[in-house]
């Protein structure tokens, strides 16, 4: 009978100091996990391409490529992107603190280290990633159609079926990074803004059919986003083509056939509630009708025809 092996726990070590090498190689490797070891940024870099630790213990001051960019590049890195790094360093300011953070740490311990409390946070971090890991595999599985961006518009993460509908419309930015849209970016720069009530919704610029739905903040610099194709977007195209409206028209008019008020139009489609008014307006001119109650009923005479 075969006694089940259980996996070790990689930790990547990044320091030009011995001391410290030497001092959180031994605590680590007390506690049962494999050790690798890098003194500068570039090391650590080449160690990544062979082998995807399970976290990074990374001193913020080293020469050449400094830990703040060392841990910018591994983010960078869709398959590093989980790893939690902590940094390690002298520098205790607050600037120093938040920058270690921006640039994608999850936690920041000052020297000298002390072994239990680094030991814990690593205990902590390690659950936490794996829960991390788990949740996105059970949405890579279910088929989920979710992504995750961070302020500036750069693609966090998506699951592989979202992946599949974005790679026509992401635009390539610097260090290899994707990006949404101008037109996306400044919708969820709109999110951001405090008291704001953002758009639930917003359309591809090159795609109205297909749709990004905001679910909600999924951590300090990350947003949650459903991509959708819209189920009902064939049903404006019939109005548009059958009643002589045009597509935004034939949008409007299949959200009011739906029971939506002006203003409930307006946040699906990312309009101003005015504009939701002009556009009904000309749809009462060229359907004939007076009010939104016969504009719905032809609607629905157009649906049933198509059923």
């Amino acid at each position: 009978m075969t006694a089940d092996i259980k996996k070790r726990d990689v930790a990547l070590v990044v320091d030009d100091s011995p001391e410290t090498l030497r001092l959180l190689t031994d605590a680590l490797d007390n506690v049962g996990m494999t050790v690798m070891v890098a003194l500068d940024g570039a090391g650590a870099m080449r160690i990544v391409e062979q082998i995807t630790p399970d976290i990074v213990l990374l001193d913020a001051v080293m020469p050449g490529i400094d830990g703040f960019e060392t841990c910018r590049r591994l983010k960078r890195d869709t398959g590093l992107a989980d790893v939690p790094v902590i940094f390690m360093t002298g520098l205790s300011e607050t600037a120093h603190i938040v920058r270690g953070l921006e640039a994608g740490g999850v936690d920041y311990v000052t020297k000298p280290i002390v072994i239990e409390e680094m030991l814990a946070r690593i205990r902590v971090h390690l659950a936490n990633a794996r829960l991390t890991q788990s949740a996105r595999a059970a949405l890579d599985v279910s088929g989920r159609f979710l992504l995750a961006v961070n302020k500036r518009g750069e693609i966090v993460w998506t699951t592989p079926q979202a992946q599949k509908l974005l790679n026509d419309h992401l635009i390539a930015g610097i260090d290899d990074t994707t990006l949404l849209p101008p037109v996306m970016l400044q919708w969820l720069e709109q999110m951001q803004k405090p008291g704001a009530k953002p758009v639930p919704s917003v359309p591809f610029p090159d795609n109205d059919l297909l749709r990004l739905n905001y679910l909600g903040k999924a951590g300090p610099d990350e947003f949650l986003l459903r991509l959708a194709k819209d189920n009902a977007a064939t049903i404006p195209s019939e109005f548009s083509k059958e009643l002589g409206l045009t597509i935004r028209e034939g949008e409007v008019l299949s959200w009011l056939s739906k029971g939506k008020s002006n203003r409930d139009i307006a946040q699906i489609l990312g309009l101003s509630p005015r504009t939701v008014d002009k556009h009904l307006e000309q749809i009462y001119a060229k359907l004939g009708v007076e009010n939104r109650t016969a504009a719905a009923a032809v609607a629905a005479n157009v649906s049933l025809k198509r059923s």
